[in-house]
């Protein structure tokens, strides 16, 4: 498995030469970028707490609409996302990024539209009163405004339930939560993906097969809430990747600052990464619905039903961690974790640039040697918690990192 993750990793790098280029001295630093980014996390996940599926959307708008802003201001030596609005270069960048941000997130969280303007306020007393100041903010307000008109009616927050059945090998809602929630990304307009259904797999194991034999008694035995096999380290491992506050944005933002980016590499790297991330839990919860695939937990508890003899049921098992309220194929942190990690590769044209990241739910750090090794990770992570069968993980992986590839081949390319 790690061999075939790596070979998918390097044909996505074949595919697309590196594209990060040295720093210009004369190039605005990446500040403002990575604090807005943290000002988002606050907004979607501090105070919203949103769920990954509607997190995902929000953090492509707000980057997508900075980096256009950005990205004018440099002179376009990419193309934009959306929108490029006339500058002559000379606009605060700083201004430009607080701007676009402050306007999408207040869009977005409108009951937070006091705490944002304190904050947007705050901020701009540190830019200099100015001709330069006004016009960034003028930059980054219209590339917002693109933004918010591209995403008006892209069918986000429609229907949220789920189909349930109750034949063998059909979802329905799992204890404790007994949830069903996110139906509605299945079908909510793409950023850059022409449909949902571009990568649609082969679906899951049959409940008869070897393969599913294999993976049933895998997670049986290690992704038992009682497992007698798993480790300390696999413990912390599935609990750290559960964390819904991701180690992924703290990753994005500790890149942007050990490998030097500058203001414009930073933007274009947070925007690439976030709309990918979206765009493959879409094409994810595509592929959830159209499979409703049963979870382990009720494929366990329910093994005698599924007509396989090799398959042993334990009506009282539980897995690690608690069941999201979605049907298994695929897994939406496989797609989200196989987009990042594979577009990360592309963007850095390598592979072996160490990183970490603390969960505030664990209060441990992981620490990772490269991309790929972290992808494995958290695919054995969601099989050690419980959660999925592993081919649900691999594949979610896979539909992430064709995600990834396609973006990276046909948005933000330098001019």
């Amino acid at each position: 498995m790690k061999r075939a993750l790596a070979l998918l990793l390097l044909l996505s790098a074949v595919l697309a030469p590196p594209a990060v280029p040295a720093a210009a001295a004369t190039t605005p630093g990446n500040d403002a970028v990575i604090t807005w980014n943290t000002y988002a996390q606050t907004a979607i996940w501090e105070v919203a707490r949103e769920n990954p599926w509607v997190q995902s959307r929000s953090f492509a708008m707000v980057q997508g609409a900075v980096y256009d802003a950005v990205n004018a201001i440099a002179g376009q030596p990419y193309q934009p996302y959306l929108s490029a609005p006339r500058t002559t270069g000379r606009e605060s960048t700083d201004a430009a990024v607080a701007a676009a941000a402050h306007r999408v997130l207040t869009a977005l969280f409108p009951a937070q539209r006091d705490r944002l303007r304190t904050q947007y306020d705050d901020y701009l007393t540190g830019i200099p009163d100015g001709r330069a100041e006004r016009s960034g903010i003028a930059v980054g307000e219209r590339t917002a405004d693109a933004m918010l008109a591209a995403r008006a009616g892209d069918g986000a927050f429609g229907v949220e339930a789920f189909p349930v059945g109750t034949e063998p090998g059909r979802w329905r809602p799992t204890p404790p939560t007994f949830a069903n929630a996110g139906a509605w990304s299945a079908d909510m307009r793409p950023f850059v993906l022409p449909r949902a259904d571009l990568f649609r797999t082969a679906g899951p194991p049959s409940l008869t097969s070897a393969a599913y034999t294999r993976e049933f008694d895998e997670i049986k035995a290690i992704g038992a809430v009682n497992s007698a096999t798993r480790t300390p380290d696999q413990t912390d491992a599935a609990r750290w990747w559960h964390d819904r506050r991701l180690g992924q944005w703290e990753i994005n933002r500790q890149l942007a600052v050990t490998q030097r980016l500058d203001a414009v590499q930073t933007a274009r790297l947070l925007a690439m990464v976030n709309i990918a991330a979206s765009d493959a839990n879409t094409a994810c919860f595509n592929e959830k619905r159209h499979w409703g695939f049963w979870r382990p937990v009720t494929a366990i508890q329910l093994a005698e039903t599924d007509g396989n003899p090799d398959t042993t049921g334990d009506p009282a098992w539980m897995p690690l961690l608690i069941t999201p309220g979605s049907p298994d194929y695929t897994s939406g942190h496989g797609c989200a974790t196989g987009s990042n990690m594979t577009m990360l590769r592309l963007f850095f044209g390598r592979d072996d640039i160490p990183f970490h990241a603390t969960s505030a739910d664990t209060g441990t750090t992981r620490y990772f040697t490269g991309f790929s090794d972290a992808l494995q990770e958290l695919i054995d992570a969601r099989v050690w918690g419980g959660i999925h069968f592993r081919s649900a993980d691999t594949a979610g992986a896979g539909i992430g990192a064709k995600t990834s590839v396609y973006l990276y081949l046909h948005a933000f390319r330098r001019r």
